[in-house]
């Protein structure tokens, strides 16, 4: 019986998801017009293209550049040129702002603490005074108190951040070379420990700039280079995790970017790459789909193509200038966005799980991230449900889509297994 229950419900928490459809789209706006944006996308029309402002009543910022999902009530925006990471809830309302971080970039979370890099060179802390740092730093957020606890000096802006077995991976940029004068292109990888907050080692990938989205597949990261826009071309890295702890030979290259880059239920990634040169004033653009366990064990051998499903390709193609890339962890849809002139309203894409394109929707001014809110019961669904025993043979997956190692399963942790959500309890 309690089998047949288990069965049920989840079949109900799947329809619900397919059935729902809502994603909150981060538009960055124009950088130092404070006109940062959030559109709110349900069930294929755009409800509002300033959501944050009808829910709260004022301006959301300057220069927004990531948004996730902290836990079921709660989500995290860094808005960089504000120098705030903003809190609100699922449904929009603010609840708090942590002004510390000062040009704050990209999130990750663990569930209890946010964690946030920052071209930056110094931090506020809860106990009221200022770190100062030579480089750029990545910082601890408190959620029972949105306080800075710790901080910790990585490379010169300092990018893309995941969490893999209690460690922050971050890419260095070194983005502002020409304008500090101080410091060339970063070509690092910064592993630092979440609990200590201390610098455990840094991986010299030869590849400089690590600069825009870095997507996450269990122990496989996505990660992007423009290069130096002008001798040194833009090309990508898949970087392995789990060997980075053991050995610096954890990263394998491919010759395309990596620009705008997201996540499949099934572990690959998707990629859109963007490679602008100063010689020519062009941008050249590659679509590409990558299998990270493949291409990292054959050294970039096999596990890429030049292809993305249905139509996805053919529509980035025809768009003046892709923007973004996401699949909804919770459903399969894939969304994409294109910036346009970059100064005048884009435009977001949704495509069925299998490619086809099923909408176009005018939003704001350069709309480039991406957070699907969970399907209505989502959590309540799931929270009395409990895993049967693992074959070992099924693929296990995170909230985000991103693959997880057997080992890396935490008990009372919802994963995706078998395209069925599940709690983890064994």
């Amino acid at each position: 019986m309690k089998r047949l229950f288990t069965l049920i419900a989840l079949t109900l928490l799947i329809y619900n998801a397919r059935a729902q459809e809502r994603i909150i789209l981060l538009n960055e706006g124009m950088w130092q017009a404070d006109n940062g944006r959030l559109s709110y996308f349900e069930n294929g029309a755009i409800v509002s293209n300033q959501w944050f402002r009808d829910k709260n009543g004022y301006k959301l910022g300057d220069t927004p550049n990531d948004i996730i999902q902290v836990n079921e009530n709660l989500i995290a925006i860094a808005i960089n040129w504000s120098n705030i990471v903003q809190f609100i809830k699922p449904d929009g309302t603010a609840v708090a702002a942590t002004e510390d971080i000062p040009n704050n970039r990209r999130l990750c979370t663990d569930g209890k603490y946010v964690y946030v890099t920052s071209y930056g060179h110094e931090c506020g802390t809860l106990y009221g005074f200022t770190w100062y740092f030579n480089k750029g730093f990545v910082a601890k957020i408190d959620l029972s108190t949105f306080k800075v606890i710790a901080a910790c000096e990585v490379g010169y802006e300092p990018e893309g951040i995941a969490l893999y077995k209690g460690h922050l991976f971050i890419a260095n940029t070194g983005g502002y070379a020409e304008q500090e004068g101080d410091h060339g292109f970063e070509t690092t990888v910064s592993i630092v420990n979440a609990a200590t907050m201390q610098l455990v080692k840094n991986v010299d990938t030869h590849v400089p700039n690590l600069y825009g989205e870095m997507s996450q597949s269990g122990r496989y990261l996505c990660i992007n280079s423009p290069g130096d826009y002008y001798w040194t071309p833009a090309c990508g890295l898949i970087f392995d995790c789990e060997k980075a702890f053991t050995s610096n030979d954890c990263f394998v290259k491919f010759n395309y970017p990596a620009t705008y880059n997201t996540t499949t239920l099934d572990g690959k990634f998707l990629v859109i790459g963007s490679a602008f040169s100063y010689l020519t004033g062009q941008y050249e653009f590659s679509q590409l789909t990558i299998e990270p366990w493949t291409f990292i064990k054959t050294r970039g051998q096999s596990g890429l193509t030049h292809t993305l499903p249905g139509t996805l390709k053919a529509n980035f193609a025809s768009m003046d200038q892709p923007y973004g890339i996401y699949v909804n962890p919770y459903t399969g849809y894939i969304y994409g966005t294109d910036a346009g002139s970059f100064e005048g309203a884009g435009y977001l894409y949704q495509w069925s799980p299998e490619g086809q394109l099923l909408g176009k929707h005018k939003v704001y001014i350069n709309p480039g991230h991406f957070l699907a809110i969970p399907p209505d019961g989502y959590y309540d669904g799931i929270s009395s449900l409990t895993a049967e025993p693992s074959s070992g043979r099924e693929e296990t997956y995170d909230l985000q889509g991103r693959k997880i190692d057997a080992s890396s399963l935490k008990k009372g942790t919802i994963y995706i297994k078998d395209k069925k959500k599940i709690l983890y309890n064994q």
